[in-house]
């Protein structure tokens, strides 16, 4: 890990909000260098120091990936232009030169990187994509801001957050990031819909439970997507979100049979039965991705193509509210209770049975990992790696 870092310029184009050295600054800080020298001169023989030029556009796997160096130049394969390197001690200045120049010769033996020898596969995010790097110029300032937007997708997830969120999404992170609005900000509006679409739910106004539910969705997409575009991802924003996220559904199902009173699918002595298949079945399937976890380097979802077609679809809030917002509209919210306790219960079975057998697997050849993280993933699986290497409406 380098001990410094020092940017170079400053483009007056700003990108969600932020300019260019501002990015920087954040990302750094990410990646956990917090000092920063004006000039590279005075760097101490024994450091080591990353140098930037503000005139490209990272991402933050780009500059983590950048730092796990011990030494090298960073080329975008977009000008060939050397965008940022990794300074041993006694070579501040010599680098520093040379990202300054942005142009050839290097000295031999310096090594020469780029974005895919960095990463490729990014687990996180479940994505299969080099970390970006581009150069920044005025004439493509909405296509930049464009890919950090649809970067900062996930490639798996659910059917609503996929193909429904992307576009209405970008546009409340725009006015967010142009209002200076904190991703933690929006988290606690939406825990404050929870809240409020639990209530309704109790007491039986489920069309307005629901449209609060919808735009909790939404906005749970907006936090994360802004968090990412503006750089201000934290551990309190991330344990709060997804505090929030586990906890919640099974509550909503819960307060969404009590709503109904007796005015349940076979009688009201059949409510208790579907609470305890909806909230056992939610945890079996939590546990059983935990457990997944402990046998391989990646998620239950990104496995195989199977787990992460099932992604879209399995039984999470949003598939569940998709249930609910049927039901309702057929006027049969008693359905829709009965309908997630249908679907909780099966999918978990599934997720049980994947895990089952990705513990058979586990034992017989090693280490789990991602089918995208192979290199042949997009020969191999072309449909779904089509489908899920990235979040295609994203860039739109």
């Amino acid at each position: 890990m380098p001990d410094l870092a020092y940017i170079l310029g400053d483009p007056a184009l700003r990108l969600w909000g932020l300019t260019s050295k501002q990015r920087l600054l954040r990302q750094l800080r990410a990646a956990g260098i917090t000092t920063v020298v004006d000039d590279p001169s005075q760097v101490p023989g024994d450091a080591t120091l990353v140098v930037v030029n503000s005139a490209y556009l990272f991402e933050q796997r780009t500059i983590a990936g950048l730092c796990r160096q011990s030494s090298g130049v960073l080329e975008c394969p977009r000008d060939s232009g050397i965008a940022a390197a990794v300074a041993p001690a006694g070579r501040a200045l010599e680098f520093a030169a040379l990202v300054a120049a942005r142009t050839r010769p290097i000295a031999p033996g310096v090594p020469v990187l780029r974005p895919h020898s960095l990463a490729h596969y990014d687990d996180h995010l479940r994505r299969h994509e080099p970390p970006l790097l581009e150069p920044i110029r005025a004439d493509n300032n909405a296509g930049l801001e464009s890919i950090l937007y649809g970067n900062s997708y996930k490639g798996i997830t659910d059917c609503v957050t996929k193909w429904l969120w992307p576009r209405p999404a970008r546009l409340l992170v725009r006015g967010c990031a142009n209002a200076g609005i904190s991703p933690n900000a929006v988290t606690l509006v939406g825990l404050g819909l929870v809240l409020l679409a639990g209530y309704l739910f109790a007491h039986g106004a489920y069309a307005g439970g629901l449209l609060c539910g919808w735009i909790m969705t939404l906005l749970d997409t907006v936090d994360g997507k802004l968090a990412r575009v503006t750089v201000q991802s934290s551990a309190l924003g991330h344990a709060l979100d997804h505090g929030i996220d586990i906890v919640h559904p099974p509550v909503w199902y819960v307060l969404w049979g009590y709503g109904l009173g007796s005015d349940v699918a076979g009688g009201s002595e059949f409510l208790p039965s579907m609470n305890w298949l909806i909230v056992g079945g939610y945890l079996a399937g939590r546990a059983f991705e935990g457990m997944f976890a402990g046998l391989g380097s990646c998620s239950m979802f990104a496995w195989r193509p199977f787990d992460a077609y099932f992604r879209l679809i399995t039984a999470r809030r949003n598939p569940c509210l998709i249930i609910l917002s049927i039901t309702l509209l057929a006027r049969r919210p008693d359905w829709g209770l009965a309908g997630v306790a249908a679907w909780t219960t099966l999918s978990s079975a599934v997720l049980g049975v994947r895990l089952l057998y990705a513990t058979t697997v586990r034992i017989r050849r090693g280490r789990l990992s991602s089918w995208l993280s192979d290199p042949s993933a997009a020969v191999a699986h072309t449909g779904a790696y089509r489908t899920f290497s990235g979040t295609r409406g994203a860039y739109d």
